[in-house]
């Protein structure tokens, strides 16, 4: 059973819109609510309510039936024909059976008669809510399972490099403001991870967070998507349903790939930054959002600018604060700190027992490029449980005949290709180098093996 406290926490972001002609009635409900909820509005009349639901975006709209001129009920199905109507109680003191099946019939959430008390109208709305909630929180969770592996779903950002650290700190600092983010890096650096990181320190945390990868919806389907439709909006579109925006709400949305949309969902886009409103494909209203804007690309966008493939106008709205997420190799010992916890996680899920990791594997994962970044790692732990071996043979290490580089980094490449080579003889290795088995000890700890 909830407490209290946790029903009226549930109550304070609430927005609620009353609908009714008493003035007693409305004045007994303002009372009630607006002690406990984020928003209150009142309205004597359908036609200043529809003023209202223009302007604004309700949680729950507290209706009467009987009022001067249009009933509640028939003006509520109008309103269900132009989309975006929010959860319905419907108040009344004439009840009967057949009132209340229309109700139900219209999409009203709860019935109640007149007279009623605090306590029943404050059960009506947290129930609402609930439902309301309940469902959301189900079409997210059902679409998140069917599209994002455990590392998508990680909170945090994993690392103690300088580079990192960087990224961390700037995340925390922006993360409470709803300016929009860009996020850039290669494909596998983890722009995911970041935005997760930057959604749980900001005042959004206990709301959605809802990923969307742009290059995966058909570019026929991705308005439908992202703003939702009304029932036959298209072809098997049997009922209205809600866009993946107006599912975040107080949330976050992550656009992962942006330069795949399409022109049209481009300027969709921009509108949504700019007024924070969307209009549900085959509906006539529009639904006013909250939501903070993360959005990543591994293209450069300046260059899909100058080609022509998007448009210039928002990239300039995007692009106020850009994190540039640096790639798995310039992360350093990030990598060994990754590994042993993709291998904690994927043997827990595939119920496989753990690898050592010994030293020439450290190293030669040190050395190894990584062009596919944290997925390629990922992936090359995942096959390393799998068959019970790390298969080193498959990592092209890098030429010892290529491009000059610095004397730290030959130190580097030198020490770990030689404990490579003599199957982590740390002293045989120091030997043949010319140096102090400590010399070697000293930087084997630095670089974390």
């Amino acid at each position: 059973m909830k407490s209290e406290g946790g029903d009226n926490e549930q109550l304070r972001t609430a927005r609620i819109l009353i609908v009714d002609d008493e003035p007693g009635m409305r004045h007994f409900l303002v009372q009630t609510l607006r002690p406990l909820c984020a928003t209150v509005d009142e309205a004597p009349d359908v036609e200043t309510a529809g003023k209202l639901l223009s302007l604004k975006q309700y949680d729950v709209m507290v209706l009467d039936n009987i009022m001067p001129g249009q009933k509640g009920l028939d003006w509520l199905k109008t309103q269900r024909e132009k989309g975006g109507i929010t959860d319905i109680i419907m108040i009344t003191a004439y009840a009967d059976l057949q009132t209340a099946i229309e109700a139900m019939r219209a999409g009203v959430s709860d019935f109640l008669v007149k007279p009623f008390r605090s306590s029943q109208i404050l059960n009506a709305l947290r129930r609402s809510l609930d439902f309301a909630k309940l469902k959301r929180e189900n079409f997210l969770l059902k679409r998140e399972l069917n599209v994002a592996s455990t590392g998508h779903r990680r909170r945090k950002l994993v690392g103690k490099s300088a580079i990192i650290s960087d990224v961390r700190d700037t995340l925390e600092r922006v993360a409470p403001l709803t300016t929009p983010i860009l996020i850039t890096g290669a494909c596998g650096s983890g722009k995911e991870v970041a935005a997760r990181h930057l959604h749980s320190h900001s005042g959004r945390d206990n709301a959605p967070f809802v990923s969307i990868q742009c290059g995966a919806i058909p570019p026929d389907m991705i308005e439908f998507e992202l703003f939702g439709h009304a029932a036959g909006a298209f072809p098997g579109a049997q009922s209205e349903r809600e866009g993946l925006l107006a599912s975040a709400s107080g949330g976050t949305v992550f656009l992962d790939d942006v330069s795949e949309l399409n022109a049209s969902a481009q300027t969709a886009l921009l509108r949504v930054l700019e007024d924070g409103t969307i209009r549900p494909i085959g509906t006539s209203r529009d639904v006013q959002l909250d939501i903070r804007f993360v959005i990543s690309t591994a293209k450069s966008l300046p260059q899909a600018v100058a080609d022509g493939l998007f448009r210039e106008d928002l990239l300039f709205r995007i692009n106020v604060v850009e994190i540039s997420m640096p790639t798995l190799k310039e992360r350093g010992t990030d990598l060994l700190d990754l590994a042993e916890l993709f291998q904690n996680e994927i043997s827990a899920a595939l119920n496989l027992p753990r690898l050592e990791m010994p030293s020439t594997v450290r190293s030669a994962m040190l050395r190894y490029e990584w062009p596919g970044n944290i997925r390629e790692l990922h992936n090359f732990i995942e096959r390393a449980l799998i068959f019970g071996r790390y298969p080193i043979d498959t990592l092209k290490l890098p030429d010892p005949n290529g491009k000059i580089t610095s004397l730290e980094e030959t130190e580097r490449r030198e020490i770990l290709r030689a404990l490579d080579v003599l199957d982590g003889n740390r002293s045989e290795a120091a030997r043949q180098l010319g140096v102090s088995r400590k010399t070697i000890d000293r930087k084997c700890a630095a670089w974390g093996i």
